[in-house]
């Protein structure tokens, strides 16, 4: 086709976690994708609307999961994937990719993070929760009056 030097593009792509399953969306509008599922591996390739440019990602994953009991959604504007884990007895992934690198086109999908605490487990989340439970402490346990008056603007 071309003279192979063009440079893909990947498509933007969130994830979340829960015990059972990694949530995988590609935020793009793609009709037809080929999407291939993989015990460790993910892949996209398509065209994206409007502007009918070609996107493709290869996502190396942390641990295994299983193909079979994996689904994927085409809702229009966006593409879901629900990956279901291998060993769900294990700890949450600490990232969603073995390769260790930061991924520009990767985000973290905040509305469908579950933390560990909710599902029983407690590792990686504990490090968020405690440095924010130490900072709400320190606010409201010294003398919640004064902290409730200081924060009130004064009327006039």
């Amino acid at each position: 086709m071309g003279s192979g030097t063009a440079t893909v593009t990947p498509p933007p792509v969130s994830w979340a976690q829960q015990t059972s399953c990694i949530f995988l969306t590609f935020n793009i509008e793609c009709e037809k994708p080929d999407i291939k599922i993989e015990n460790k591996l993910v892949s996209f390739k398509g065209t994206g609307a409007p502007e009918q440019k070609m996107y493709e990602v290869e996502i190396p994953l942390y641990a295994e999961i299983n193909p079979e009991k994996s689904t994927q959604v085409n809702k229009g504007r966006l593409i879901e994937l629900v990956l279901a884990k291998e060993n769900t007895n294990e700890s949450f992934w600490p990232a969603l990719t073995s390769d260790k690198k930061k991924h520009h086109w990767l985000r973290v999908d905040f509305h469908r993070w579950q933390d560990e605490e909710e599902s029983g487990d407690e590792t990686m989340d504990d490090m968020f929760s405690n440095k924010m439970g130490d900072f709400v402490d320190d606010v409201v346990t010294d003398d919640t009056t004064s902290v409730e008056d200081d924060d009130l603007p004064d009327i006039e």
